[in-house]
């Protein structure tokens, strides 16, 4: 097939994205939502800051007799956090206040320790200090008002997030259920890790790395299993992970060898084909259906720079979208030297990000030596989308980049 006929990997992830299903929601306590997307809104529960809240460890005074030409105050008392507001007594008394408190009633200024000295409980003031009124003051409601919109639904919970959720009052919080994925390997010539292995044999890596790739950003609900090159043993698998799971990652058997058997069994078990094949390299084989349940299912190739590339550029994003999240605006970095590509496919470059003198970042390229070198992505940090060949991309050549 001619790239000209194929999905570009815009119109393959647009694709995906309209026809992922929404995972459940499930109601989790606070402290077990970290890496979930959220799937309400939250609203404050009073104000933000809730009462007028000192902002530095001093004295707190009225800030009339500041302007009023006093510099010496006696310490009336100490304002402890998490206590009723105590009220100042008079004019030419100060209250001791430490960064966070409430403001005492009558005061409307804190004069920092740094600007004053305090000797047998009189503060006496240094040249020089600021009279304004709620210096140093953190007023109350200037953070957000009681009922504000604090969190919008589809938002990642990362622990600012976790925070906020926790100041509005939110015990338990609705989130994405994680979905349940089945990492599968096909092919005979797979062996494990630590089993003996003949030279016409390799080992069996690329199920390692998706499931690497996937736990590391929150997903844990990760199964995996290996199935040889036969029909009737692979359909046999591939219907109890459809029944068991909501996404299946398979890795091999797409591209157009005799024994490439996944789309075959894949449409015998009812799951209906999106596409075939996207204008990229490398990847070029990559497949993608829905099962009868709404299942998503991506048949990866098995070259493992493929497998990578494609789970970065698809499928991780196509499980944010299942979950909910708010889709992020793409990283995008500029070359730190020209690329040619020849092909008239999008091209993925494997990269580092580096940086300059400046503190400007960049993508380094780092070309393997074809689909099957994954030993080259060794300390890379992702890889960059070209526009299709043949042309060169200069150095400062600004493209996206998706993180491994």
């Amino acid at each position: 097939m001619s790239a000209a006929s194929l999905l570009t990997p815009r119109l393959a992830d647009e694709a995906i994205q309209a026809r992922v299903t929404c995972l459940p929601i499930e109601s989790l306590p606070l402290a077990q939502c970290v890496g979930g997307t959220l799937r309400e809104n939250i609203y404050g529960e009073r104000d933000e800051p809730p009462f007028d809240r000192v902002a530095m460890d001093g004295i707190a005074v009225d800030s009339q007799s500041l302007r009023g030409g006093r510099t010496r105050f006696g310490i009336q008392g100490t304002q402890a956090a998490g206590s009723p507001p105590q009220r100042l007594q008079g004019p030419e008394l100060a209250i001791e206040v430490m960064t966070g408190t409430i403001l005492p009633a009558g005061c409307d200024c804190v004069i920092p320790y740094e600007q004053i000295q305090i000797q047998d409980r009189t503060a006496v003031l240094g040249e020089g200090v600021n009279s304004t009124a709620y210096r140093h003051v953190h007023r109350r409601g200037s953070d957000s008002r009681q009922g504000a919109l604090l969190l919008e639904a589809g938002t990642l919970l990362r622990a600012p997030e976790v925070a906020v959720a926790a100041s509005a009052g939110m015990a338990r919080v609705r989130v994405s259920s994680q979905p349940a994925v089945m990492v599968i390997s096909t092919g005979d010539e797979l062996i494990e890790p630590g089993e003996p292995i003949a030279d016409y044999q390799v080992r069996r890596s690329n199920a390692y790395a998706v499931a690497a790739a996937l736990r590391r950003r929150g997903f844990l609900r990760v199964g995996d299993d290996h199935v040889v090159d036969d029909e009737e043993r692979l359909r046999e698998r591939l219907t109890l992970h459809l029944n068991t799971h909501d996404l299946l990652i398979l890795s091999g058997g797409v591209s157009m060898g005799k024994f490439d058997l996944v789309p075959k069994v894949l449409a015998a078990l009812g799951v209906e084909q999106v596409f075939h094949r996207i204008a990229q390299r490398p990847g070029k084989p990559m497949w993608f259906g829905i099962g009868r349940e709404g299942q998503s299912v991506f048949g990866l190739p098995g070259n493992p720079v493929s497998t990578l590339v494609c789970l970065a550029r698809y499928v991780i994003p196509a499980i944010a979208a299942a979950m909910g999240a708010k889709r992020r605006e793409p990283e995008r970095l500029a070359l730190l030297s020209p690329v040619s590509v020849q092909a008239p496919l999008a091209y993925f470059m494997p990269v580092t990000i580096v940086q300059d003198d400046w503190g400007r970042s960049w993508t380094d390229p780092r070309p393997t030596h074809g689909s099957g070198d994954f030993l080259s992505l060794a300390g890379t940090d992702g890889f960059v989308e070209l526009p299709p060949g043949p042309n060169t991309y200069p150095k400062g050549f600004v493209s996206t980049i998706y993180r491994w």
